[in-house]
């Protein structure tokens, strides 16, 4: 049987998208659900695009109900994962899939993450701090944000003359070429 992904996002969903693309003939796992926070996020037009269902769902209904853990769990969805998405997982989701939620942040953690590091705000740090490298970190989601367990972490070089912009690409071509593939070697150590 294939594995089955749900992807949690809250914006326009590239990294989603990407993951999508990779699955979408794989013989081994596919993508059986997107869920987002925000009704006007772009994914949902992405999910439309490869006909997966998508759930919108309400602060309320994240963290004051089983609503979404209980879908999850009749899609018997076996991974996670968070491509953008802003909330903070609740316990229970936690709970209820140990060790199968993971995130990518585009930072080399643990510098630059916690609460309020996101998308730019990731980025305009990095820049202040006038580093001469960044990167992106997949690692497993816990009870706080970006302090779960490594799971993979590659680095881009940071020109002197390179503006948000370009920190932005540079970071995205890693997090398009290594998120679906890490994904990928994620479930193939699950097992069945």
């Amino acid at each position: 049987m294939k594995k089955r992904i749900a992807i949690f996002a809250s914006g326009s969903g590239s990294n989603a998208q990407k993951i999508m693309e990779h699955f979408k003939r794989n013989a081994e796992a596919e993508v059986v659900l997107i869920l987002t926070n925000n009704p006007q996020a772009y994914v949902l037009q992405r999910a439309d695009n490869f006909e997966i269902p998508a759930h919108i769902f309400t602060r309320y209904e994240f963290y004051e109900t089983d609503d979404v853990i209980r879908l999850l769990k009749n899609l018997q969805v076996d991974l996670i994962v968070l491509a953008g998405f802003l909330w903070l997982v609740p316990e229970s989701l936690l709970h209820a899939f140990p060790n199968k939620i993971i995130n990518l942040h585009p930072a080399l953690l643990p510098k630059y993450g916690g609460a309020g590091m996101y998308g730019d705000h990731v980025h305009n740090a990095v820049l202040a701090a006038k580093e001469d490298e960044s990167g992106i970190t997949i690692h497993f989601v816990s009870d706080k944000y970006d302090e779960g367990e490594i799971i993979h972490q590659s680095r881009f070089k940071i020109d002197p003359d390179d503006n948000l912009e370009v920190i932005k690409f540079k970071g995205q071509q890693l997090e398009h070429q290594h998120f679906p593939r890490v994904i990928e070697s994620l479930l193939k150590k699950m097992k069945s």
